[in-house]
């Protein structure tokens, strides 16, 4: 469907149309995603930082800014998603003794257990795209990136 009829509207131009198509999009499939992830008790910036430390965990601790760079939605509160998921068990916290504003995280034994039992969520990800070829995925990437690339 395309999305003229899936929002029932009509576009300026084609740059606002492709701008449009790309925010509901985006939007479609984070709620998909989101839906999955709420059966674990996770938002998708717990999900994001859980991902972030078992991904850097060579390099543990990490510091809240360490974790804040590599966050998706770069205006999360990373300090407020940390002491929650602390107060779910799933990560240690640290503060440093000569400044309490910095902290030292890693995810422990029951976040990387629940990361692993949430494998599932993952695939899921992935066949939110399954109606693209590879060739279609990589065009796709190629273009988001692309899109980035314009700074102003």
């Amino acid at each position: 469907m395309s999305i003229e009829e899936e929002i029932n509207g009509k576009f300026r131009n084609e740059y606002h149309k492709g701008f449009i198509n790309l925010t509901y999009t985006v939007k479609l499939l984070s709620h998909k995603f989101h839906k999955s992830l709420k059966a674990h008790g996770l938002t998708e910036p717990q999900y994001n930082v859980l991902r972030i430390l078992r991904g850097f965990r060579s390099q543990a601790p990490l510091s809240i800014g360490f974790i804040k760079q590599r966050m998706l939605d770069k205006d999360s509160d990373v300090s407020r998603i940390v002491d929650r998921l602390f107060e779910k068990g799933l990560l240690s916290r640290k503060e440093n003794p000569d400044d309490r504003r910095q902290k030292s995280v890693e995810i422990n034994t029951k976040g990387l257990e629940l990361l692993d039992k949430m494998f599932i969520c993952e695939q899921k990800v992935d066949t939110l795209l399954k109606n693209l070829s590879m060739d279609e995925v990589k065009q796709l990437n190629y273009l988001v990136d692309k899109i980035r690339e314009n700074k102003e």
